[in-house]
Order: C-alpha cells, then sequence, then structure tokens
C-alpha cells in the first residue's frame, strides 16, 4: 500500500511540475468544494518572513477544511538564501522563490502577498532587521495588505516576544503584524492609503506555536495552554481522495531551490495556536467561532445565500450545468450587493464557477511567446461550450481596439477557432518583475505605484474579454493571454506571454577581472526579440577605463538571433572597481536591458529585464600554482571566478575520485555544502585527505550543522566541529590573529583593508571546536558578541594544507571584492611543508 501512495504522489507531483502553467481543469468534486468556499465567508491571513517560512499544513486546513479564503503574507522574496537547483541568488532567486510560494499556493488552495522588505541575509536581532528594513515603510505594507485582505483572523508563524532568539527576520514579521493588527482599523495611520481601501479590525492574532519554541517535547508538555487551541490538521478529504497533510507536504514540496521535497505524511496530527488578541473562540475547534462567515454577514447577502445553500445542498455530481439558472440569479443578486469587498470577491468566484459548470472553455493563446510595444499580433481564440447549456459568445476584445462582434450561439461541445488582433500600444510597459523596475537598497525595493504593493507578481499585461450570454443575461469573463507549445518529451507547455524590448544586450561576465593593466576583449551579447532589428550599440564605462571603439553598428535578421560584438577595454595602472554598461538604440529608442530567463518545469518560465552592466575591477593580485580542482556543492560560481584571475580549473566529479587521481592539482577546492548534498564525498574523503597528506592544498568550504551537526567522521584529518556561529554584519571589525602567518603574507600581504567592502555578510556556520593541529587566522564578530576565531582555521597535515573556512567567498567573488580574491589566492598558494 506504501508503494501505491508513493506511486501516486510521484504522478501527481510530475504532473505539477509539467502543468505549472496549464489553466486548471474542474471536476465535479473540484466544483463541489468551490461552492462550498462561496457560501463561506470568512478570512485568515498566515504572516511570517520568507518563501518556505509557512505552514502549508494549516494554510491548506483553512482553505480546504474550513473553506475560509486564506492568505499567506511572506515579508519577503528570499532573495537572501541559497539555491539547490541552479544559479540564481539575489534578486533572481527573489523571482524563483515567488513563483515557488505561487506554485505552493495553487495546491493548498492559498493566496499569496508580499511585502517591498528585501531579504539581505541572516540577521541576528530584529533591531538590526528593522533598521535594514525600515520598519515604517514595511509597517506600512503590512497594514495595507490588512486593509485590503480584509482578514477576520491573522496567524503569525514566529513569537514577537523572543528578540535575539531565531532570525531577526522571523521575530520581525511576528512585531510587525502585532503592532500592525490594531493599527489598520485607525484612520490616521498612513491616511493616503485611505484614498483607495478602507480601515480594518481583524478579530483575532494567533501565534502558531509548538513544542519547538520551549525547546522541547517535554517542556510543551508542560506549558500553559489556557489560550491555546488545537486544531486537527490531518483530515481525510473524500472528495479529494487525499488528506490535508498531504496536500501540504505537495505545497511545500515546491520550494526545490531549498531543498523542501518531501515525502507525504497521512493521519491525524495537531496544531496548536495561542491568542494573543481578541476574544478566545468558546468552540475551541472552530478560529472562526463567534464571527459570522454566512452570508447574512453582509446586507442583501440572505437573498445570495438562500440561492447557493439550496444548491449546495442539492449538487448534482453527474450534471453540475442543472444549476446553471439558479447561479445565474445568485449572480445578479450578488450585484447588488453595497458591500464592495465581498461583492468583487464572491463575483470573481461565481463567474468561475458559472464556466465551469458549463464546462465552458476560454483561451487566448498568442501565436508567438512574445511581442515588443508597437507591434500586432494575432490571438488565437478557442471557445467550447461541453453542456446543453444555452450561451452565445457576443463579442471578444483585448481592450486595445473596439469589440469585436462575434454573435456564435456556442453549441453543445463543438469548438470555436478563429483569430483576433492585439495591436500593442508604444507606451505598453515591458514584461519584468515590477518590483525590479527601480534600484532599491540593501533592504528595500522600490516600489512606486502603491496598488502594486503586496501582489505576488506583476500583472497580466493583456487579456482578452469574453462578453457571454447564459440564457440571455450578459456575464463578462476575462483571461490573460498565455502561450502555448508542446515538447515530445513533455507534452503541452504553457508559458506567460511577454511584452519584451526589440533587442537586448549582455555582458557574458557579470564580474570582469583585470589581474594586471593589459586590456581584455569585452563581448558584448545582443539578442533580437523581432526579425530585422537594425541599430548600433554603446558602451559606457568610467573614469581611468579605455575602450578601442565607444559605438559599434548591428544588424540581426531573425527573432532569437544573436549576435556578439567585442570591445577591447583597457584598465587603469593602479587597483579600481566600477562598471561598464550598454545601451542599444534601435528605431530612436534606446534600450538598457538585459534579459534574464529563468526556467524549471515546477514554475511558469520568467523573463526578468535587469540593466544590462557588468563590474569591472583591476586588481593587484600574486599568485602561486596554476592547475586547481573544485567540486561541485549546492551551487556557487567560485570556480568561474578563479578562472577570471588566470587559473585553470578541472570540475571534479566525485565519483571519479580514486587513489592517485588527484596529484596534478596545485589546490583542489570544495564548493559551499558539498558534505551536506553530495552522498558520494563521504565515500570519497580519505583519497581528499590523502592529496593533502602528500602535499596538496585542500580548501573546503562551509557546510550547514544540524541540531546533531554534520555527520562525517572524516571531514578534516584532526577533530574539528561545525557550529551554527556566523557574522552577519558585512562590515565588522576583522583582527589578524596571526600576522606572521603564510595565508596573510603569501603572495599576497592581506590588510585590514582586504574587508573592506564585503557584501550580506562576513561567514557562517564557523567551526566552534578544533583541534591543536589547527591554526585560526581571523576573529571577527556582530556587535555585542564575543569575537569568533573559527571563520578560517589551517593545519598542516603530511606535506600538505587543510584550509576550513566559513568566509563566505561564494558571495565575495562574484561581487568582485578585491580582498575576497586576494585572500583566497594565498589559500590556494600555500606551499608544500
Amino acid at each position: 500500500m506504501r508503494l501505491t501512495w508513493v506511486f501516486f504522489f510521484g504522478i501527481l507531483f510530475s504532473c505539477q511540475l509539467i502543468k505549472a502553467q496549464a489553466p486548471k481543469k474542474n471536476t465535479s468534486s473540484d466544483l463541489f468544494h468551490s461552492i462550498q468556499k462561496l457560501n463561506f465567508l470568512g478570512s485568515a491571513l498566515y504572516i511570517a518572513a520568507h518563501p518556505d517560512d509557512e505552514n502549508t499544513r494549516l494554510i491548506s486546513y483553512l482553505s480546504n477544511e474550513v473553506k475560509a479564503k486564506t492568505a499567506y503574507l511572506s515579508l519577503t522574496r528570499g532573495d537572501g538564501g541559497q539555491n539547490l537547483i541552479g544559479s540564481e541568488l539575489r534578486e533572481l532567486l527573489g523571482v524563483l522563490r515567488t513563483q515557488e510560494l505561487l506554485a505552493a499556493r495553487r495546491i493548498d488552495g492559498g493566496e499569496q502577498f508580499f511585502t517591498r522588505a528585501n531579504d539581505f541575509g541572516y540577521s541576528k536581532h530584529p533591531n538590526e532587521t528593522l533598521k535594514i528594513w525600515n520598519k515604517e515603510a514595511v509597517l506600512s505594507d503590512v497594514i495595507w495588505i490588512i486593509r485590503n485582505f480584509r482578514p477576520d483572523v491573522v496567524i503569525n508563524r514566529f513569537d514577537h516576544r523572543s528578540p535575539g532568539s531565531t532570525h531577526g527576520h522571523h521575530t520581525s514579521s511576528a512585531m510587525l503584524s502585532y503592532e500592525a493588527f490594531d493599527l489598520a482599523n485607525d484612520p490616521n495611520v498612513y491616511p493616503d492609503q485611505l484614498k483607495s481601501t478602507d480601515v480594518w479590525q481583524p478579530k483575532r492574532l494567533f501565534f502558531n506555536t509548538s513544542w519547538w519554541f520551549y525547546g522541547s517535547e517535554d517542556q510543551f508538555q508542560k506549558a500553559d495552554k489556557s489560550k491555546m487551541i488545537a486544531l486537527d490538521v490531518g483530515v481525510y478529504y473524500p472528495l479529494k481522495g487525499v488528506s490535508n497533510n498531504e496536500i501540504a507536504s505537495l505545497a511545500s514540496s515546491q520550494h526545490l531551490c531549498q531543498g523542501f521535497g518531501r515525502m507525504a505524511t497521512r493521519g491525524s496530527e495537531n496544531e496548536y495556536i495561542e491568542l494573543l488578541k481578541g476574544d478566545l473562540p468558546n468552540n475551541e475547534s472552530d478560529i472562526f467561532d463567534g464571527i459570522n462567515t454566512t452570508w447574512s454577514r453582509i446586507e442583501g447577502g440572505e437573498a445570495v445565500g438562500k440561492i447557493l445553500y439550496a444548491i449546495e445542498k442539492n449538487f448534482d455530481f453527474e450534471e453540475p450545468s442543472k444549476h446553471l439558472p439558479q447561479l445565474i440569479e445568485a449572480y445578479k443578486a450578488i450585484l447588488k450587493l453595497r458591500d464592495g469587498h465581498w461583492k468583487n470577491i464572491k463575483k470573481k468566484e461565481l463567474e468561475a464557477i458559472i464556466q465551469s459548470v458549463c464546462g465552458l472553455y476560454l483561451e487566448a493563446s498568442a501565436t508567438a511567446p512574445h511581442t515588443y510595444p508597437g507591434s500586432s499580433i494575432p490571438i488565437d481564440i478557442e471557445v467550447l461550450n461541453r453542456s446543453r447549456a444555452d450561451i452565445k459568445l457576443a463579442t471578444v476584445s483585448t481592450g486595445t481596439d473596439n469589440p469585436i462582434i462575434k454573435e456564435i450561439v456556442l453549441e453543445e461541445n463543438r469548438k470555436e477557432l478563429f483569430q483576433i488582433p492585439l495591436n500593442v500600444p508604444n507606451n505598453t510597459a515591458y514584461t519584468s518583475p515590477y518590483w525590479l523596475n527601480n534600484k532599491g537598497t540593501t533592504g528595500m525595493y522600490d516600489v512606486r505605484d502603491q496598488n502594486l504593493i503586496g501582489k505576488p507578481e506583476t500583472p497580466h499585461a493583456f487579456e482578452v474579454n469574453f462578453e457571454l450570454e447564459f440564457n440571455g443575461f450578459t456575464i463578462n469573463i476575462k483571461k490573460p493571454i498565455v502561450y502555448k507549445y508542446s515538447k515530445p518529451e513533455k507534452g503541452e507547455i504553457y508559458q506567460p506571454f511577454e511584452i519584451l524590448p526589440e533587442a537586448t544586450a549582455s555582458f557574458k561576465d557579470k564580474i570582469i577581472i583585470f589581474a594586471n593593466s593589459e586590456p581584455q576583449e569585452i563581448p558584448l551579447i545582443i539578442k533580437a526579440h523581432k526579425d530585422n532589428v537594425k541599430g548600433e550599440i554603446q558602451l559606457h564605462y568610467g573614469k581611468g577605463w579605455k575602450v578601442d571603439q565607444e559605438i559599434k553598428p548591428f544588424e540581426i535578421a531573425k527573432n532569437g538571433d544573436q549576435r556578439i560584438l567585442h570591445f577591447l577595454l583597457r584598465p587603469p595602472t593602479k587597483e579600481d572597481e566600477n562598471f561598464i554598461s550598454a545601451t542599444i538604440k534601435v528605431n530612436g529608442k534606446e534600450i538598457t536591458k538585459e534579459l534574464i530567463e529563468i526556467s524549471y518545469d515546477h514554475i511558469p518560465k520568467q523573463s526578468v529585464l535587469m540593466p544590462s552592466e557588468t563590474k569591472v575591477v583591476r586588481l593587484d593580485i600574486h599568485k602561486n600554482g596554476e592547475n586547481i580542482g573544485y567540486i561541485d556543492g549546492a551551487g556557487d560560481e567560485i570556480a568561474e571566478s578563479l578562472k577570471q584571475i588566470g587559473y585553470k580549473v578541472q570540475k571534479i566529479d566525485p565519483t571519479s575520485i580514486q587513489a592517485g587521481s588527484l596529484t596534478h592539482f596545485d589546490a583542489i577546492v570544495v564548493g559551499i555544502r558539498a558534505y551536506n548534498v553530495v552522498e558520494e564525498l563521504k565515500f570519497k574523503q580519505r583519497y581528499l585527505l590523502d592529496y593533502v597528506k602528500d602535499g596538496g592544498n585542500l580548501i573546503v568550504q562551509y557546510n550547514t550543522a544540524g541540531r546533531n551537526g554534520l555527520e562525517m567522521a572524516n571531514l578534516a584529518p584532526y577533530p574539528l566541529s561545525i557550529s551554527r556561529d556566523r557574522v552577519t554584519d558585512e562590515t565588522s571589525q576583522v583582527s589578524i590573529l596571526d600576522k606572521t602567518h603564510e595565508l596573510v603574507n603569501y603572495p599576497n600581504k592581506i590588510t585590514q583593508n582586504d574587508f573592506n567592502g564585503w557584501v550580506q555578510e562576513r561567514g557562517l556556520y564557523f567551526p566552534d571546536q578544533w583541534s591543536k593541529e589547527f591554526t585560526p587566522i581571523l576573529a571577527m564578530n556582530d556587535e555585542g558578541e564575543q569575537a569568533l576565531s573559527g571563520s578560517l582555521i589551517v593545519a598542516a597535515y603530511g606535506k600538505g594544507n587543510y584550509i576550513y573556512t566559513g568566509l563566505s567567498f561564494f558571495r565575495e567573488l562574484p561581487a568582485g571584492v578585491t580582498g575576497a580574491y586576494r585572500l583566497f589566492a594565498n589559500m590556494l598558494s600555500m606551499k608544500q611543508r
């Protein structure tokens, strides 16, 4: 039986991956569930700090069991995390994790919101977090979302009363939620918001607690539970054929870039929520107890409820279209409601139900994946009525031109196919994540349109409006324009239809290092997004830098083709950090963007337009050795960075490692978290240590330590214990403990200046215990904490050197931090004993 369930969920998960963009096709059970949710007028908002912080068990329970309108507010998009499935970091990782959250919500039934807060990396205390974030701005966003979503119940993932005990972002999310709970109802707080929304007072605020927050299950058993409610979230849904926890497992498994893929769970399981504000429900199994969640909640709602409750009670699973006349009557009644909030929500829900009960298929598909402002493109329209309902297609329109009159009677199961033109206005904005359109700060994204704040993604550029007559009554249903195609190995694939520039330019490398004063050829890649693109491109550069030809012409015949132009760039004679950028000039337009595409099976394809620029660094650096071996870990760009300063870097397949196979390398570098994610290394570590013993340099970058530490007996040649110690302040003071040590003297003299300009953090997961054979090189600490000396330790072993470092070189080298390059070159250059 277990094998059957594993097979079922494997198939279900695979379908979720492949069909991440496909329109949802509802069964009768899905329809009945939608009608149940239509008849529940209550909402819950779950609040935490990052993607993957959310409790999918509770979100799914509230959405699917309680039938509440449920949403997750993640204060950040997870930009500061790691990526286990690709190379996207920082802003691009935030785009990926945003889509993973949306994929999770498509499964557990929730909605998704964000603030403008930028995940700047690990923070030890909310004081630091709220200073970098701009507390007032993030608080205003939380209040804005509460005022618009209007939750009856708010649930915090983290405890606002324990600052400093966990990630500062976590505690900050709870503190801001606690404060916003009452402020959202105060008209004197952020009054400008009230031009487009109203004040709102949620009824209850909870903290989603568990034994983890108490330190142990034993301590939790002893805790005062007088204000706690236990909810059994392990309920089974016969209409779905799965339990709540199985849905939750599948939802959380969408966070693939964070390694959250997990097995499904079943059976009874309690979630605990502690009341923080509001009154404790009399019925402890119902967090909405005492809150009117029926249609009588709103003026005129009883008339709507009378119709819809009867449909729910007598729902016909075999022929749901028989309910269409009553659904139309309910729709008419909803149009008469005064309550704008619930009216708009329930009108949209009912439109989807009316479409589904008729098996009405409406699709608008562009004939190409993208186009550009000022262009025209055909849109394929498909309309199909798969019921005996009396439906007529009156008009279709894209919003850019007058509606096209069709007056087509939709006969049962007879497909109507035709094309309409989409004329794209010249002032149409390009498709890109809206929060990246303006340059932000370390802690905040710059979003200037108040109505975009909170939205998970940029709204669709264009929709097609289908004006339909159901039994003579007109309803307008909008569908976003999409693009679809097929692959033999994957079948039908949907992706967003996008508006792109006519051409974009990108630099091959995001950091270009000049290790001496010799000029380098800089390849600049121009990609056409239409046929017959002709123009010129200009290279912009800083003071002290010189280029052979600043402006060059180009011409590209086919959409999707590329042309590479080379600019000879000469650096200054002294160390310098600067930027070069490119501007394309086509038909009087100036384009300063590069196109980055993010494509994975479990999310819709994403197009991100970023500034077409790259950092250039003139670096005075010396190095010893030439051939470097690199073992990939969880994903970093160290190998590419080392090539920039002249090393020959060869990737090492761990399965190929055997006795004597590594002797030709001057040094070997092990990528971040390699021992966490590459199982084979446990069996090859003895060969790596033999390599050191015979005279090699082995540099091991950070690995994570769980509650029981890193379970690997021979990580190092001598005893070494990895901790969770870290220094999050990238500007913190660094002390050189042994100023005579080779690591800080050869071949580059390391000084305090080499620790200027670091990004995001100093390092993480430092060793906290090591044997006497190791020498600690550096000491550093965050404000108010004791100095940590485990960021860089080295030990002689045989003829070679073993180095373990938690310094965040994986961030610093791709960012072009000169001091990090110099220090890393010293590690690679250590001499044999």
